[in-house]
């Protein structure tokens, strides 16, 4: 039986964002939005971000669902996608950054 790991990379990359975010001293919870969810809402004083986090963008569908989770949240706090990809897929103020280049900053 042959089991595919790919899945499970994204739960992976979950927990090493998770674990990182409480290495940097902020509260993390996970948001929920009426039909939907933000993976990581993290807090550290009067800082808040917002994090998806997915594998790979491997098509239009799944850029639709990392980036549209943002859509009902009216703040201007900062609004990341985190994931493998090395090119940029930033849009509509929604930061897109590669999770080793996230990992590495401060």
């Amino acid at each position: 039986m042959n089991i595919s790991k790919r899945p499970q990379l994204g739960a992976y990359l979950e927990n090493i964002i998770y674990n990182e975010l409480l290495s940097r001293g902020y509260d993390v919870k996970v948001g929920n939005l009426g039909n939907g969810e933000i993976d990581f809402i993290a807090t550290r004083f009067k800082e808040k971000i917002y994090i998806q986090v997915a594998y790979i963008l491997a098509d239009d569908s799944v850029v639709e669902r990392e980036f549209g989770a943002f859509k009902n949240i009216e703040d201007n706090y900062p609004k990341y996608v985190l994931s493998m990809d090395k090119f940029d897929f930033s849009q509509n103020g929604i930061i897109h950054k590669n999770v080793i280049d996230w990992l590495l900053e401060e």
